[in-house]
């Protein structure tokens, strides 16, 4: 069996946040999201793909200049088992790319982030047609000592931890915005420079597996066998269009 043996089909939010909590490093799925592929190989569903709307869509709609309020979508989350055959994850993004084209036409582009401070920085992003749009040095990603849980500052504020979080160990590590263009024409319309691959080496920030890569390690962009992709806590900094 290949990657060319699968099939990408939507299926039911339940059904792909099961997918999601088991095989995501996270175990943990973004609330928002609508849209929902499995990856079925012999009848049998081992990945999926969630996509929905940015938490700030105010904030990132302004990358493409022009763009309609519905007019782009976030890949939240994708995660897949490891019985999956290689690249089954740039496989299953072209032919979800393909879908959401042509069911949804009025979707100009797709934006996602990779996190480099717990999974990867983006292999299969770049392997998959994605350009990378932003490198920020992880500053909202920290450690509750309590818990040993990851949070986002924000969730922290949230549940009220504000005279703490000061003294949380952040995760050390980059995050990374990447875009994916289904109308070609809105690429023209990119309000933000298009970052050459090779600067996240050159910044020390390449990670794979949840391991930083080694200066001069191969930087490739065959993708990283069955990692998930996704950033595991989506928060507003991420979001920001100068990252």
């Amino acid at each position: 069996m290949s990657a060319k043996d699968i099939i990408v089909r939507p299926i039911k939010a339940a059904d792909a946040n099961r997918i999601v909590k088991s095989c995501h490093y996270s175990g943990k799925v973004v609330p928002n999201s609508q849209l929902h592929f499995g990856v079925f190989l012999e009848g049998k569903c081992g990945g999926a793909m969630q996509f929905g709307p940015s938490m700030r869509k105010d904030l990132i709609r302004p990358l493409v200049a022009g763009t309609k309020w519905n007019g782009f979508i976030e890949l939240n989350r994708m995660a897949f088992a490891d019985w999956l055959p290689r690249n089954s994850e740039s496989r299953a993004i072209a032919v979800a790319m393909r879908l959401i084209r042509k069911t949804y036409p009025h979707i100009d582009w797709i934006v996602s982030f990779a996190d480099g401070t717990q999974c990867g920085d983006g292999t299969i992003y770049r392997a998959s047609g994605f350009i990378l749009t932003g490198i920020k040095k992880n500053t909202e990603l920290v450690v509750n000592p309590r818990t040993g849980e990851t949070m986002a500052t924000m969730a922290a504020y949230h549940k009220g931890f504000a005279s703490e979080i000061s003294t949380w160990e952040r995760l050390s590590g980059h995050m990374f915005r990447y875009l994916y263009f289904l109308n070609p024409g809105a690429r023209s319309r990119l309000t933000v420079p298009v970052i050459p691959f090779s600067e996240i080496q050159r910044r020390g920030a390449g990670m794979y597996l949840g391991k930083p890569k080694r200066a001069g390690s191969d930087t490739s962009d065959t993708p990283a066998f069955q990692a998930g992709e996704g950033g595991s806590l989506p928060t507003p900094a991420l979001h920001s269009p100068e990252i």
